[in-house]
């Protein structure tokens, strides 16, 4: 389900009343690959509901470059919301997804392998509000980029 912030807000406030366990992630999801698949699946193993924030175009041109995104940010938010571990999907338009993480409170934050503790935007949020971050490996030549570069060829 596609949710502006405040909407999803209130929804994932009403589940931890019902005890249940909130999971959120970040990315761009702008080609979405087995990597991607492998990664939502083991992150919604860690709780009730997994809550994707997905970057804007805007928030993607500046991370990445003109050239990205591939697909228009409603493209990405539709495809995502139709795979199986994804239960929400919220777009944001900052570089970082630290308002939305700070708002949502989740149990547990999870991103990639290559990111350390440290490094996780809204770590100190999460342990600080009892939760925990996750790291969760790549899979080894699974990438956007690759996919791409591949397509240059």
């Amino acid at each position: 389900m596609i949710l502006d912030r405040n909407t999803l807000s209130k929804v994932l406030f009403e589940l931890k009343l019902q005890g249940k366990k909130i999971v959120f992630t970040n990315g761009c999801f702008d080609i979405i690959h087995s990597g991607h698949i492998y990664y939502l699946t083991e992150a919604k193993k860690l709780g009730d509901f997994l809550v994707v924030g997905l970057n804007s175009d805007d928030s993607i041109r500046r991370l990445k470059g003109e050239n990205r995104p591939v697909n228009i940010v409603s493209d990405r938010a539709i495809v995502l919301s139709a795979l199986k571990p994804v239960d929400f999907v919220c777009v944001f338009d900052e570089d970082t997804p630290y308002n939305l993480i700070d708002l949502f409170l989740p149990d547990v934050l999870v991103k990639g392998g290559d990111y350390t503790e440290e490094t996780v935007v809204g770590a100190d949020v999460v342990k600080n509000n009892g939760g925990n971050v996750v790291l969760i490996p790549f899979m080894a030549g699974k990438s956007t980029t690759n996919i791409i570069n591949k397509m240059k060829e």
